[in-house]
C-alpha cells in the first residue's frame, strides 16, 4: 500500500498572503513591526560590515524576519 505524504504547506502562497496583509494592514498588522525591525538591523549591519551594502543588509534582515514570522 502506498503511503501519502502529509499535506505540504505552500510557502509561496503563505508568504504572498502575509506580505499582502502587511501592505493592507500597515502598522496594525502583527508582522509589520518585526519585519521593519529586521530591515533596520540588516541595514545597520550592512553599513558596518565591509563588503556589504545597506540595501543588501536590509533585504537580508527583512527576509530573515519575515521567514521567522512565517515559520511560526
Amino acid at each position: 500500500m502506498e503511503e501519502r505524504e502529509p499535506e505540504k504547506r505552500d510557502w509561496v502562497e503563505d508568504t504572498r498572503e502575509e506580505i499582502t496583509g502587511m501592505a493592507r494592514g500597515g502598522m496594525d498588522h502583527p508582522s509589520t513591526k518585526p519585519v521593519l525591525t529586521g530591515l533596520a538591523i540588516g541595514a545597520l549591519a550592512g553599513a558596518v560590515l565591509p563588503g556589504l551594502s545597506i540595501a543588501i543588509g536590509a533585504i537580508a534582515g527583512g527576509g530573515f524576519a519575515l521567514y521567522d514570522r512565517m515559520r511560526r
